[in-house]
């Protein structure tokens, strides 16, 4: 399904009722809007790891704005604060208030980028993978700690020059540090990719967004889930982000063993934590 938000249309996908019987009432569950990672993927990476959500929550799966099966949109929308303004304008458009907003990776930036800049339109934030800002530093040392010393090379290779060869280089040797499961050679098949939005985003404001001091802002209760074998949003980051927010509504939760795919890499222990943060 898509939805028109301001001049280009948004692609979503619904899981669960909001409405549920409940003797002579019906009762409002929580919404959760899903916000991918990437930049330049799609939704699919939810799939079907948070399908079983559905049971307590609807879920609402959104491909960013100019990215997967959304239309193709202007490059001057291909940035957090823009992402975030769409999430918010699609939430008016559907007429979803309060949602619980779950962000992985990109995702995640984008999501703290809507409690920065709107703290009144979220009941709860979940984030995944995640940190504050990116420290090349920090990223580099988590890859060769991870990998080896070519995989910190290639990743600053491409960091500093996001292109087509740099980028499959990229893909090819980094990508695998990004779990520790078995690889799903299907994965990224059936995902709808956008290269040109992650190089232009590479090349923007990856190593540049700062979200520290915004983060203080935040106004609702934030569960994060970072691995500690995560090579691109190292838990450090994480750590960095949790003492940026109110010390009273963040919670961090370190995913031992687990890399950047958590869903992948830690199923089993990230449900119930989801399940509990989005139902308490």
């Amino acid at each position: 399904m898509r939805v028109t938000v301001g001049d280009t249309r948004l692609f979503f996908d619904v899981e669960g009722a909001s409405l549920m019987p409940d003797g002579p009432r019906m009762r409002q569950r929580p919404t959760v809007v899903l916000l991918h990672g990437g930049p330049g993927f799609d939704h699919s990476e939810y799939k079907p790891y948070l399908g079983p959500l559905a049971d307590c929550a609807q879920l609402i799966y959104l491909d960013h704005i100019g990215q997967g099966r959304s239309e193709p949109s202007d490059p001057s929308t291909w940035n957090l604060r823009s992402s975030a303004a769409a999430v918010r304008d699609f939430c008016d458009a559907l007429e979803i208030e309060r949602p619980v907003v779950l962000g992985a990776s990109f995702g995640s930036f984008v999501a703290l980028r809507y409690a920065i800049d709107y703290p009144e339109d979220l009941s709860k934030l979940i984030l995944m993978a995640t940190g504050a800002r990116n420290d090349l530093q920090l990223v580099g040392a988590a890859m060769e700690r991870l990998g080896t010393e070519r995989h910190r090379s290639v990743a600053e290779r491409f960091f500093a020059e996001p292109n087509e060869q740099t980028e499959a280089e990229y893909i090819e040797v980094c990508l695998p540090l990004y779990s520790v499961a078995p690889e799903d050679p299907d994965a990224i098949k059936r995902a709808v990719r956008r290269p040109e939005v992650t190089r232009h985003f590479v090349r923007g404001e990856f190593m540049r967004f700062d979200h520290r001091e915004g983060a203080a802002g935040v106004r609702c209760p934030v569960l994060i889930l970072n691995g500690d074998k995560d090579p691109i949003t190292p838990i450090e980051g994480a750590r960095e982000l949790a003492h940026a927010l109110p010390l009273d509504l963040a919670e961090l939760v370190t995913i031992e063993g687990a890399a950047h795919e958590l869903l992948r890499d830690a199923l089993d222990r990230v449900m119930p934590l989801l399940r509990g943060f989005i139902g308490s």
